[in-house]
C-alpha cells in the first residue's frame, strides 16, 4: 500500500519547432529517453539527432537522472529533435527554475525557432523558384 500512496513526480513541457510538436514528461529515473513508444537509438538514427535531443540533460547535468518520456508529431526528423529539445528543456525549468533557467536560457534551448516554410507563390514552382526560362 506504502508504493501506491508514493506517486512519481512528473513534469511536462511541450516543445515545437517548423511543423513539429513535442509532447515531453520528465519522471525521475536512470535517463532513459523514450520517443513514441521507441528507444532514442531506434528512433533517431542519425547520431547528431541524439546529441541535439540530449542537449539540455547535459548542460544542466541531469542526463541520469531523469526518464523522458515523449510524444511527438509532425515534421521531419530534425524538425522533431529539435522540438524534443525545446520540450526538455520546458520540462527542466519546471524541476528547478532559479537552477536551470540561467543555463538553459544562455544555451539558447528555451527560445522557439521562429523559422518556417515560406508559402508558395502564385506564377512560380515553389516559393521563390522560378519556371525555367526558355528564350524560344
Amino acid at each position: 500500500m506504502a508504493k501506491a500512496a508514493k506517486s512519481a513526480t512528473k513534469y511536462y513541457g511541450t516543445g515545437r519547432r517548423k511543423s513539429s510538436v513535442a509532447r515531453v514528461n520528465l519522471v525521475p529515473g536512470k535517463g532513459k529517453i523514450t520517443i513514441n513508444k521507441r528507444d532514442i537509438d531506434e528512433y533517431f538514427g542519425l547520431e547528431t539527432l541524439k546529441v541535439i535531443v540530449r542537449q539540455p540533460l547535459v548542460a544542466t547535468d541531469t542526463l541520469d537522472k531523469y526518464d523522458v518520456i515523449v510524444n511527438v508529431r509532425g515534421g521531419g526528423t530534425t524538425g522533431q529533435a529539435g522540438a524534443v529539445r525545446h520540450g526538455i528543456a520546458r520540462a527542466l525549468l519546471k524541476v528547478d527554475s532559479d537552477e536551470f533557467r540561467p543555463t538553459l536560457k544562455k544555451a539558447g534551448f528555451l527560445t522557439r525557432d521562429p523559422r518556417m516554410k515560406e508559402r508558395k507563390k502564385y506564377g512560380l514552382k515553389a516559393a521563390r523558384r522560378a519556371p525555367q526560362f526558355s528564350k524560344r
